[in-house]
């Protein structure tokens, strides 16, 4: 069962919290959100593998067995049109858990007008096969979000 890793500091909220439909009504998968700390930060990779894709607010990255995570830094954050957002790494970089992928700051984020709440989920999957997801507490990057079966 691939374990997912919080990519962020902060409090995790659940999918239901994101003031987004696409993501609260899980129609890109199932995981949790994390309402991350106001400070500048970078986003970490939730687990081993390949950068699949990358932009200036969310990257998604695949292991080794194909189990996806997509990590998107705040809503509509696409409006800021890559301003506060910088990546170290490129799309089809192999990434080890824990890893920078993305710097940016919440709370610039929060000061442009829009929502920093983060989803992490696990994409091409169904919400019976999540496990253990973490949706009230705080997390720290590294520490178990959820598995999938």
């Amino acid at each position: 069962m691939p374990l997912v890793s919080a990519p962020l500091d902060g409090r995790a909220v659940g999918l239901v919290a994101v003031p987004d439909p696409v993501f609260a009504r899980l129609m890109v998968g199932p995981g949790t959100a994390i309402d991350p700390v106001r400070e500048p930060t970078e986003a970490v990779s939730p687990l081993d593998g390949v950068v699949i894709s990358l932009y200036h607010h969310a990257y998604a990255v695949m292991d080794a067995e194909g189990h996806g995570v997509l990590t998107h830094l705040g809503i509509d954050t696409v409006e800021l049109k890559g301003g506060g957002f910088e990546a170290p790494v490129k799309k089809g970089d192999r990434v080890t858990r824990g890893q920078g992928v993305i710097r940016w700051n919440p709370a610039a984020v929060e000061a442009a007008g829009q929502a920093p709440i983060s989803p992490v989920v696990a994409t091409d999957a169904t919400a019976d096969r999540t496990r253990e997801v973490i949706e009230d507490a705080h997390v720290t990057r590294g520490e178990a979000l959820f598995t999938w079966a």
